[in-house]
């Protein structure tokens, strides 16, 4: 959980999320939204590939990423319990 975290803690990296959460996307395609060079743009690939946060494929020349759904929506689940979700002591509705 730790290599998530670490992850998600550059804004640079959630912007990536972000854009893969409209679909798959090769890695050309995601590096025209950020002013930065290729290898900075693969170091922020590996976290997200190393956090579990996103897969990849080659396909001849190409390289797609795809957001890894499962594993965002147990961080997810776990950020409600951390902060969000509701209290066990308090009289709920």
């Amino acid at each position: 959980m730790n290599e998530v975290f670490k992850a998600l803690s550059d804004p640079t990296r959630r912007r990536i999320l972000q854009l893969l959460g409209r679909g798959e996307l090769t890695a050309g395609e995601l590096s025209t939204h950020f002013d930065m060079s290729k290898p900075s743009m693969s170091h922020h690939f590996s976290v997200l590939k190393e956090a579990d946060l996103v897969s990849s494929r080659r396909e001849g020349q190409q390289i797609y990423y795809a957001l890894n759904t499962t594993v965002l929506q147990d961080v997810m689940s776990r950020i409600w319990d951390l902060f969000g979700g509701p209290s066990e002591k308090g009289g709920g509705t």
